[in-house]
């Protein structure tokens, strides 16, 4: 398979590079009308990469609720009082003070800011906010943020706002930030956690951050993950917070393993977990102490867990990992449901339909799969990438047409690579074309029907990793749309109402506005989003890798 983890096209442009200047179009075409650029976040300070070398952005967007009425100026934090935020701020150090700007939000009234904090180490200045205190502290901080990484550093943006730099930057200087999570349902407390490359958590108010940024995280909390001599180096690789379960998260390590923490808990009471044996089992253990945080250790795996995602109900915890695998446990019973291999390489991202039908990944094979729950195997894959896959998300604001009464069995999912390409995809459950065996023939015939009957009707055993399937045996999906959207590696993509936001490996974040409705009535050819001179778009056509299985599909693919 082509691809390698080094820097595509255009590496070297930088991120603070545009479209025009890469050459790059500023808008792509679908059949419901046309999404265009609508502006760009960069990094706004200096990067220093002094832990490790570069590390990979990553993009989290944050929907801050308005503040509860109960709630006082400074959100709560967990009941392991004054001990707690003494050892914080050691961690994080002292006297911090940063420059003020006066900054007009997008999220709500124009506001004196501060420009940056720091963790660990000396501030970067000595002025006081403009805006003075009362005001920072009444601001309620309500609307939609966005949360990314660039090197040592974590930034906080307003995506309502077109200003490409961001409100905050909290510079690290012990570790780069590697992953974070936002939980818009926590309803007190920290809401923010932070993984970072020395395998170390911190967990934050998001709403705090935005009443004084001029100051280090108010209450930022450190916790640690204990089993120090099993694990000493595991980088953190993904956060997620527990759907339906208030103040628990967990985070998954380099080294295999995933821990389970609760936020009302103290993070640093020294905790230890038995040794694994058998780094290729599946195995949890528990703190021995009610006190203890994390609560419990995972290790699913050997070598890296790449990525980790719940189903929107909590009750489902999936996995991928370096060595290929798929894994879905039910979360509460800690027991594994299935699993199953990619066609080559690494498996680096997954996440799940609003749903939780489905379930899509991407990896190392430039492929990405679509698995069913009620299967519990693959259903269908999708070739179209040039490079890794390295993101993989639902759009679940898409509205599919209903005109034929089908509408609702149509999903429409987005993939960025390595390739620096977005790929838009519909997956149409009414419309697959199945491979069925012929008896008395090794070849396969076609069958047009539900989604259950599938390449192997028989349903996996509970707990069992299944190799990966024949290719010619799968329905095969193409892209509806490959747009070049970056002039470096792509790592990530999140769909909104209005938008669709990618970002790439060196930090610089575009918003694709949604097509207008006026735009979407004046669509009456759905043929007009594919152009035909060759020179000006190419268009991608099946190819002969898995001729004896399809999908329906469109009969070509625009690429701009």
């Amino acid at each position: 398979m082509a691809g390698a983890p080094g820097l595509g096209p255009g590496a070297g442009a930088g991120a603070g590079g545009g479209g025009a200047a890469a050459g790059l179009k500023t808008y792509f075409k679908t059949p419901e009308g046309r999404y265009k650029l609508q502006y760009e976040k960069t990094p706004s300070a200096v990067l220093h990469y002094s832990h490790g070398g570069k590390t990979v952005s990553q993009l989290t967007v944050a929907y801050l609720k308005e503040k509860p009425a109960s709630q006082g100026s400074q959100p709560s934090t967990p009941s392991s009082s004054s001990g707690m935020r003494s050892a914080a701020a050691r961690l994080l150090g002292t006297g911090n003070g940063s420059k003020a700007l006066s900054f007009g939000g997008g999220n709500g009234a124009n506001r004196a800011v501060a420009g940056s904090s720091r963790i660990g180490g000396g501030g970067l200045g000595t002025s006081t906010g403009l805006g003075g205190s009362q005001g920072a502290t009444n601001y309620d901080g309500k609307g939609t943020y966005i949360v990314f990484n660039a090197a040592d550093t974590l930034f906080i943006s307003d995506l309502n706002s077109q200003e490409k730099d961001p409100l905050k930057s909290i510079h690290f200087s012990n570790s780069n930030p590697l992953c974070h999570a936002f939980d818009p349902e926590a309803k007190e407390g920290h809401d923010l956690i932070i993984g970072m490359g020395s395998g170390d958590v911190y967990s934050m108010s998001l709403r705090q951050q935005l009443q004084d940024p001029g100051r280090k995280p108010v209450a930022a909390l450190h916790y640690n993950k204990g089993d120090k001599d099993v694990s000493p180096n595991g980088r953190c690789t993904s956060v997620a917070w527990v759907p339906e379960r208030e103040g628990i998260f967990v985070v998954s390590h380099s080294d295999g393993n995933l821990y389970v923490y609760d936020k009302n808990k103290d993070g640093n009471i020294d905790c230890t977990f038995p040794a694994v044996k058998d780094q290729s089992q599946f195995m949890v253990a528990h703190a021995k102490s009610s006190k203890s945080n994390p609560v419990a250790r995972w290790h699913i795996c050997q070598g890296s867990i790449n990525a980790i995602s719940f189903s929107p109900d909590g009750a489902y915890l999936a996995t991928v990992g370096r060595d290929g695998y798929l894994r879905v446990f039910d979360f509460s019973k800690e027991q594994l449901i299935f699993g199953g291999r990619s066609y080559y390489g690494a498996l680096l991202c997954c996440t799940w339909s609003s749903d939780g039908k489905y379930l899509l990944t991407g990896g190392e094979d430039d492929l990405v799969q679509v698995w069913g729950m009620d299967d519990r195997k693959i259903v269908a894959w999708g070739e179209g990438h040039n490079s890794w896959v390295s993101g993989v998300a639902f759009d679940s604001y898409w509205s599919p047409p209903s005109s034929d009464g089908n509408g609702e069995n149509v999903y429409r999912f987005g993939s960025v690579g390595q390739d620096t390409q977005l790929l838009l995809w519909d997956l149409a459950l009414d419309e697959i074309v199945v491979p069925l065996r012929h008896p008395s023939s090794a070849s396969p015939t076609f069958s047009s029907g539900s989604p259950s009957a599938h390449w192997d009707n028989a349903c996996p055993p509970t707990g069992v990793l299944q190799p990966s399937p024949r290719m010619r045996d799968v329905p095969k999906l193409s892209p509806l749309v490959a747009h070049r959207v970056h002039a470096d590696p792509l790592s990530g993509l999140v769909f909104t109402n209005e938008s669709i936001l990618t970002i790439c490996r060196e930090g610089l974040i575009k918003i694709w506005v949604r097509p207008d409705q006026s735009e979407n009535n004046q669509q009456s050819n759905p043929s007009e989003f594919v152009l035909g001179p060759v020179s000006k778009d190419r268009v991608i056509t099946s190819s002969n890798k898995a001729s004896s299985s399809s999908f329906k599909k469109p009969s070509s693919v625009l690429v701009t």
